[in-house]
Formats: structure tokens, C-alpha cells, sequence
């Protein structure tokens, strides 16, 4: 029990020190070395019998090397990141992919040993960002890679394509020799004639530079990035990276199996913060206010002692369907109230005074333009409801 304790302790402390790389941006290749010094850990440490067991399972009768297609969920998690993209209008996007396999593959061929595949890899993953001449210095003059074995890396690397481009490769002489690299590329060509079906082929990019960080990766990988940053008068280009990416990761969940079982996965993720990057510039570049709420209406009052009046009336909103709320306070002073829209964009006020109780009427006032009118209270919601019918955009 001592022993599994120490071991559960030093597996707290490489975790943390996991999280303070990332969270500090370390290098891909220092934050890959210690997630496996962590993994190794965890093997280590085993099953927990003092615990209830997790227990992996697969579909009943499921055959990873008979009826299962491991082509369909990729081609899926694809469809899913061009539709969610497409859907953000952040702009034009690419979606950059290749296989683990076919780096590894390639690799071999080109004479890498062995001990150097993964800092070879994570020197490659950085072709997006500076030149190959750069790239192949760290090679040959930080990681000591043979100057010959580099140029022939920059052979392959620097191509990228379609299903062309895969089938160019399946016929090449060396690439076609090495088993790790057929089956990549033969998942491929497979990947996009899914790609096609599903009408996103335009989208897809075959690129031999990419490489994913990430060591758990096993097989297909992808990385969206933005093809030409969205600018308008008066803003400044956006340089965030990639806003997508996922891949295929067979071996990972299995690690978790006191029996290693083998579970295939698949999975992306969106950059949220980066996308938020994007659309904060864009508004801020406008002079344009983001919207935190999607509130329709404030209903204020102009005078003390009219709660009661702005309850009934926000409760009548609600019941047609109308987007309102109220400040909590008994006495709000208008002005705190106007201000209160600007600043989450709240569109309209539906203002009740004393005056307006007599009358019959609810002064509706326009947050952008200051505009009021005098809305008699049936037509109130139908007023609303018409000023509201284009939906804001904040793109």
C-alpha cells in the first residue's frame, strides 16, 4: 500500500507539472515528454482493486477488422468540423490532413532512426510557421539529424494535395514499401472518397507537413486553419493558428483496460478562445458592442414605486414569447437602467412611468438610435416582435 501511494503521489505531481507546461506554452516537445513520463507512471500504478472497476466495452459483434469501416467515423468528425466552421462565418477555411502512419512511414524511408521519430515530428509541425530552410537547421544543427536525411524529408514534406496526390504516393518506390506508410495512405484514399459523398472534398487538403504534437495519435489527423484572415476597413489581420483539429487516437482508452483491450476512437475539438479572438478584434475594430445576452427587451421604470407594474407587465412578455428581463432592485434610477442595455445589448426598454400607467401606453425606446415612441400596451408585443424580427449579427 506505501508503494502504490508513492507511486499515486508522484502521478499527482507529473500531472501538475503536465498542466503548468501547458498552461505556460511550453514547447510541443517538452510537454510530449512529460505526458509520457506520466502515462508511464500510470502503467505503473495499474488497477486499483480497492476501487470499482471501469469496465470498457465495444458494440456487441463489433469486428475492427470485418464489418467495421474505421473510415466513416473520421470522414464524420470531418463533416462535423466544416459544418460547425462554416456555420461561425469566420471566414474562408482549410482543413489540413495526413496520418501518422504515413509520417512515421516516411521517416523510416528517409533513414531517421528510430530514437529521433517524435523531435523529428514536432520539428515538421512547425512548417506552418516558418520556412522548410529553418526547419531543416533545427533539424541537422539542434537535433542532429543528417543533412542528406533532412533533404529527403523535404522531398515528401513540402507536398500537398487531394486524393491525387495520395494515389502519387501509393505508386511511390519507396513509400510503397513500407507497411505502416501502404496503410495510411490506402486509409486515405478511402477518407476521401468519403469526403466526396459527403461534399466536402473542396474543403480537404492532403499535407505531408502536418504532424499533431499529440503521441497518442495513431492514425488519421486534422487541423482546420484559416485560409485568409476575415479583415474589413479598419481592421487589422488575425493570426490565431488553427481553430480546429482532432484525429484518431486507437490506443489511448485501451491504456485505461486493465485487460488492454483495444478501442478505437476518434475525436476533434474546437478553438473556442480563438475563434472568440477573432470575432473580439472584428467588433472592437468596428467599434461594435458585443451582445452578452440575448434579452430582447428591458422592462424599466421612471419613477419609484413601480415594481409591482414592471413585474406584471415582464411577466406578460414572457407569456408571449418575447426575450425580457428586470433589474432586481425596487428603485432603479433610469439612467442605471439605460446604461445597463448598453452595455449587454439589450436592443430595446420598455419604459412605465406614471404618466404612461394613465395612458394606457408603454414608452418603447431604441438602446442604439435613443428613439422613443408611445406603444399602446396591446400592441406592445407585436411592436416588439417586429423590431426584433432580423436577428442580430455580431460577425
Amino acid at each position: 500500500m506505501a508503494d502504490r501511494a508513492a507511486l499515486e503521489d508522484l502521478v499527482r505531481v507529473q500531472g501538475e507539472r503536465v498542466r503548468g507546461l501547458k498552461q505556460q506554452k511550453a514547447s510541443a516537445e517538452q510537454i510530449e515528454e512529460e505526458v509520457a513520463k506520466l502515462l508511464k507512471l500510470k502503467a505503473q500504478l495499474g488497477p486499483d482493486e480497492g476501487k470499482p472497476k471501469f469496465v470498457l466495452k465495444t458494440p456487441k459483434d463489433f469486428d475492427i477488422a470485418g464489418q467495421f469501416d474505421p473510415m466513416i467515423p473520421d470522414a464524420e468528425c470531418l463533416k462535423i468540423m466544416c459544418e460547425i466552421l462554416s456555420s461561425l462565418q469566420i471566414g474562408d477555411f482549410l482543413v489540413k490532413v495526413n496520418d501518422r502512419r504515413i509520417l512515421d512511414g516516411m521517416f523510416a524511408v528517409c533513414g531517421v532512426p528510430d530514437s529521433k521519430f517524435r523531435t523529428i515530428c514536432s520539428s515538421v509541425d512547425k512548417l506552418d510557421k516558418v520556412s522548410w530552410e529553418e526547419v531543416k537547421n533545427e533539424m541537422v544543427g539542434e537535433k542532429g539529424l543528417a543533412p542528406e536525411v533532412a533533404d529527403r524529408i523535404g522531398d515528401y514534406v513540402q507536398q500537398h494535395g487531394g486524393v491525387s496526390l495520395v494515389e502519387q504516393l501509393l505508386q511511390d518506390p519507396k513509400l510503397s514499401q513500407n507497411k505502416q506508410a501502404l496503410e495510411g495512405l490506402g486509409d486515405l484514399k478511402l477518407l476521401f472518397e468519403y469526403l466526396t459523398l459527403f461534399g466536402i472534398a473542396d474543403k480537404i487538403s492532403f499535407d505531408l507537413s502536418l504532424a499533431r504534437g499529440l503521441d497518442y495519435y495513431t492514425g488519421v489527423i486534422y487541423e482546420a486553419v484559416l485560409l485568409q484572415p476575415p479583415t474589413r476597413a479598419g481592421e487589422e489581420p488575425l493570426g490565431v493558428g488553427s481553430v480546429a483539429a482532432g484525429g484518431r487516437y486507437d490506443g489511448l482508452v485501451g491504456m485505461f483496460d486493465p485487460k488492454g483491450r483495444k478501442v478505437p476512437c476518434v475525436g476533434l475539438s474546437i478553438g473556442v478562445e480563438r475563434i472568440f479572438s477573432i470575432v473580439e478584434q472584428r467588433l472592437e475594430a468596428l467599434e461594435e458592442k458585443v451582445r452578452t445576452t440575448e434579452t430582447q427587451v428591458l422592462v424599466a421604470s421612471a419613477q419609484k414605486k413601480l415594481l409591482e407594474e414592471r413585474l406584471k407587465l415582464v411577466s406578460e412578455l414572457w407569456d408571449a414569447g418575447i426575450k425580457a428581463e428586470l433589474l432586481y432592485k425596487k428603485n432603479p434610477k433610469l439612467l442605471n437602467q439605460l446604461q445597463y442595455c448598453e452595455e449587454t445589448g439589450i436592443p430595446l426598454v420598455a419604459i412605465i412611468g406614471e404618466q404612461e400607467l394613465k395612458d394606457g401606453v408603454i414608452k418603447l425606446r431604441s438602446v442604439a438610435s435613443r428613439e422613443e415612441v408611445d406603444v399602446r400596451r396591446e400592441d406592445l408585443v407585436d411592436e416588439i416582435k417586429r423590431r426584433t424580427s432580423q436577428p442580430l449579427c455580431i460577425c
